[in-house]
């Protein structure tokens, strides 16, 4: 009877304790992010003036006063120094991800990359081009920086337990319904974007797209042109109108829980379709590119958002079965045995 309780008492605990390691996973997995991002930090092309002309003042134009001023500024203050500059924000960032990928160091990296994301989010992407009136999320709206921002948030180790043994924020709790308010602001947030008159225009994606294949080699580039050419006119207007429904319903749906599992694959399909039709794989092949682009970030959150696999409940053990002596052969008569004591 009490090795049965027992057994039945594992076996309770196992099914609903949360599955180990969700959290700590999503950590490892953006701090290869973060290190890829300092690695394209450290390209060449980084320690020039093109990467204050490219980068940093290409990320002020059509922006209010308020966000062009001071990346305008920080550019002027870089310029002179390039190079020192460049190899400073690459050590930050290698620095962020090393930082989460080794276990003890997981918070401070993800307070150092909540500071430096919305730096540069500001004054290196100008607000992800967000008050332009033209940010589209098929370019990379709301930025990628931000959205690093939002999956560090979801992989914020509690205070009561070890940060390899917590379920991703999507598990429940507060932290998941904060997480899924977060997902669907995204979603339906990037559908206004494509919403915007600049994006609803009849050439409107052909040009995203053709902007997405400029200095990419051979094999990229052409497929992506043979794809914008079949999206102008009315097309490109289809397809962002039913672009547009879609992360409706993905951001909505996901939040409400309603047919989650074949919405997070869609979200998937559509951040796969992204990062390369319209952000050319982040432009990590130009040999300018500064981070991997939204897309992966966004495969990140679906993780972040997956609810925890509850472990398979243990067996209850059984009882050892004791063996039954086999009664001893009879002695043959011919030896002697008369039987009696």
């Amino acid at each position: 009877m009490g090795e049965g309780r027992c057994g039945a008492d594992a076996a309770r605990s196992s099914a609903t304790a949360p599955a180990a390691g969700g959290r700590r996973r999503l950590q490892v997995l953006l701090g290869l992010v973060w290190l890829a991002d300092g690695a394209l930090q450290l390209q060449p092309s980084m320690f020039t003036k093109a990467f204050v002309q490219g980068s940093l003042l290409a990320s002020a134009g059509g922006s209010p006063g308020f966000v062009a001023g001071p990346i305008t500024a920080v550019a002027r203050l870089v310029e002179p120094q390039v190079a020192l500059w460049n190899g400073a924000f690459a050590a930050v960032q290698l620095a962020i991800g090393a930082g989460l990928v080794v276990r003890r160091t997981v918070r401070p990296a993800l307070a150092a990359s909540f500071v430096w994301s919305l730096a540069v989010w500001w004054l290196g992407e100008g607000l992800g081009g967000l008050l332009t009136g033209a940010a589209s999320p098929v370019s990379g709206a709301p930025g990628a920086v931000l959205l690093y921002l939002v999956v560090g948030a979801l992989a914020w180790p509690r205070r009561e337990e070890p940060a390899e043994e917590v379920p991703p924020a999507g598990a429940g709790g507060r932290a998941g319904r904060g997480a899924r308010g977060a997902w669907a602001v995204l979603w339906v947030g990037s559908a206004a974007l494509l919403l915007q008159p600049a994006n609803m225009h009849g050439g409107a994606l052909k040009v995203v797209v053709t902007s997405a294949a400029s200095g990419e080699p051979g094999w990229l580039s052409r497929p992506l042109l043979g794809v914008a050419s079949v999206l102008g006119g009315t097309a490109s207007v289809v397809v962002t109108l039913a672009l547009a429904a879609t992360m409706v319903v993905v951001g909505l749906g996901v939040a409400a829980g309603w047919h989650e599992r074949p919405l997070r694959w869609t979200a998937v399909v559509l951040a796969g379709a992204i990062w390369v039709l319209g952000e050319a794989l982040g432009g990590v092949l130009t040999g300018s590119g500064t981070d991997p682009g939204t897309g992966p970030l966004l495969v990140l959150l679906v993780l972040g958002l997956a609810p925890a696999r509850p472990a398979r409940p243990a067996r209850p053990a059984r009882p050892a079965r004791r063996r039954a002596l086999a009664p001893a052969p009879p002695v043959p008569r011919s030896l002697g045995y008369r039987g009696g004591v």
